[in-house]
């Protein structure tokens, strides 16, 4: 997995300079439009070419739907006129216009151009956090069946043991959703219990995952008595049930 989101967020840097690349050149065909300074038209001249094709294999991948609305501000072959709704980039790159239709009028394609690739952008965000969940929920149900796997074998501290990690594991993740910080470095069940309670969830939650808190010291710390069979099976239950409820 982490090699996963490094390719993402290698990707989600991609588009956010795809994103930057297209300021710069609406910035750049702007202030021609303002001075008809010519440094300023060669810059879009010679740089929407490879920003188009670029953004439009992301479109393609990612807001497929949005294809032909990106394309057609670039090219509209169905218009019957040219004027200043049917204005197009290609047609300012072609440096057409006329009195009545300036190359001004391509700053508006262009900017919903740039609106698509930025659409991209949150909707790569949002993918990513589904996947993320999706990968993270896989590792969970793989190593809760460790877990009936050993408590099958007998050996019921690991069993347990191994749940306690894995609520600790999707605590955490729950409070990174929810912007919720904690200050002990390496906290327990019951110190996210505690700041989850009324954030996430009532009080009745509170002490079911209390109880699931005391079934994982039972496990890894009591040495006055070991774990029994049923009290194990409760807290790989219990966590089963933590991990696809509390988000």
């Amino acid at each position: 997995m982490v090699s996963n989101m490094k390719k993402y967020d290698k990707i989600k840097a991609e588009i956010d300079e795809l994103i930057n690349d297209g300021k710069k050149l609406y910035d750049s065909l702007a202030n021609y439009c303002k001075s008809e300074k010519i440094s300023d038209f060669q810059y879009f001249l010679y740089n929407y070419e490879s920003w188009y094709t670029k953004s439009l294999l992301l479109i393609k991948q990612i807001l497929p739907f949005r294809l032909e609305d990106f394309t057609i501000r670039y090219r509209n072959s169905k218009r019957k006129e040219i004027n200043a709704e049917t204005y197009t980039t290609s047609d300012a790159l072609l440096l057409l216009g006329n009195q009545n239709c300036k190359i001004l009028y391509a700053l508006m394609p262009l900017s919903q151009q740039i609106e698509i690739v930025k659409a991209c952008r949150l909707s790569f965000e949002s993918e990513i956090y589904s996947i993320q969940s999706l990968l993270q929920a896989d590792i969970f149900d793989s190593e809760i069946d460790s877990a009936k796997h050993l408590l099958k074998k007998g050996f019921l501290r690991a069993a347990g043991a191994i749940c306690g990690v894995v609520i600790e594991k999707h605590f955490s993740e729950v409070c990174n959703n929810h912007n919720i910080s904690l200050k002990k470095k390496s906290p327990t069940i019951a110190d996210y219990n505690d700041v989850l309670k009324d954030n996430i969830y009532d009080t009745i939650e509170w002490r079911r995952i209390q109880r699931l808190g005391d079934l994982r010291n039972l496990c890894d710390h009591n040495k006055d008595r070991e774990p029994t069979k049923d009290e194990v099976e409760e807290l790989i239950c219990g966590t089963e049930r933590v991990i696809k409820t509390i988000f």
